[in-house]
């Protein structure tokens, strides 16, 4: 039985990347510690004219440099083998930049990015602000962004040691910088 939002494939079951890679090229999950979830419904227009705008903003600002910007979907095995995890952990992030070309290969990236940006859609919401961001700061993601796409407040989460201290709040209709790449900005 399949549910849509950030309900479970099936109520309690728990899920292997052997899974996932079977399951319907038509349908979008995640499986986050071997729980799957559905990305469906499809993200609005509004969240996706923001994530084409970033994107185009990063291709631009990083051109000739090691960093990549991917855009959803693109899938993130974001822990190294051998971690446990591995097994049973692929996302979406809507937008990723990755500064270490050894970790993208044909099937997605491999290893944390270096920062990632979601945007809240009301299917995911929940997930992105506490699975997702438990996600990120455990495998290492170095900056992690969550955005209303219809205020564009914006918190952000910096990695300090191996937890992501308390989250910077401020608003992406105006200029904001990356941390983790000095020189490298945003606006909405």
């Amino acid at each position: 039985m399949e549910t849509t939002g950030t309900g479970a494939l099936k109520p309690g079951g728990r899920y292997t990347l052997e899974d996932y890679r079977r399951w319907p090229d038509d349908q979008r999950w995640e499986l986050i510690y071997g729980i799957a979830y559905s990305m469906s419904p499809a993200p609005r227009l509004k969240h996706q004219r923001l994530l084409l705008h970033f994107s185009t903003q990063l291709m631009m600002q990083l051109k000739g440099q090691p960093c990549e910007p991917f855009i959803a979907p693109v899938d993130l095995y974001p822990f190294p083998e051998g971690h446990g995890e591995e097994k049973e952990t692929v996302v979406q992030p809507d937008l990723m930049i990755v500064c270490d070309p050894a970790k993208c290969r044909e099937e997605g990236v491999f290893g944390a990015p270096d920062w990632i940006l979601e945007v809240l859609s009301p299917s995911t919401a929940y997930k992105d602000q506490t699975e997702k961001k438990n996600l990120y700061q455990k495998c290492g993601v170095a900056e992690y962004w969550i955005l209303n796409p219809e205020t564009l407040d914006l918190m952000i989460h910096r990695l300090e040691g191996t937890t992501y201290k308390a989250p910077i709040g401020t608003r992406l209709d105006k200029r904001v910088g990356l941390t983790v790449l000095p020189g490298v900005f945003l606006e909405g």
